[in-house]
């Protein structure tokens, strides 16, 4: 291992500090830019229940399962919106349910108002 030692430029005394430097604002660390988990969470449970709603209509095989899981990290993480997360899980499941039931009704995973 080798170390180097700095030269400090002439006419600075060995204590000095570059100007604009402070000794009071630490350096900013990672985890100052990073959103804080719970606004994050919330995002989540409201992404499921509205997918989850979505998904009674249209794409319930993709929109379904996203939503349960969408739920469930939000559960997870301890969101403050936890009805909406629980709604969010609760439609996912009956996404799922009502291919199920067309499935088994019609023998295909599309169904249609007009009969």
């Amino acid at each position: 291992m080798t170390l180097t030692a700095f030269a400090r430029p002439a006419g600075k005394p060995a204590g000095a500090r570059p100007a604009g430097s402070s000794t009071t604002t630490p350096p900013a660390s990672p985890s100052d830019t990073r959103r804080p988990r719970g606004r994050e969470a919330d995002g989540l449970a409201v992404a499921s229940f509205v997918l989850g709603l979505t998904g009674l209509l249209v794409m319930n095989i993709l929109l379904g399962p996203v939503a349960i899981t969408m739920a469930l990290i939000a559960l997870a993480r301890s969101t403050a919106r936890r009805g909406r997360a629980l709604l969010g899980l609760a439609l996912g499941i009956a996404d799922l349910v009502v291919l199920a039931v067309l499935v088994t009704a019609n023998g295909t995973v599309s169904w249609s108002l007009g009969g």
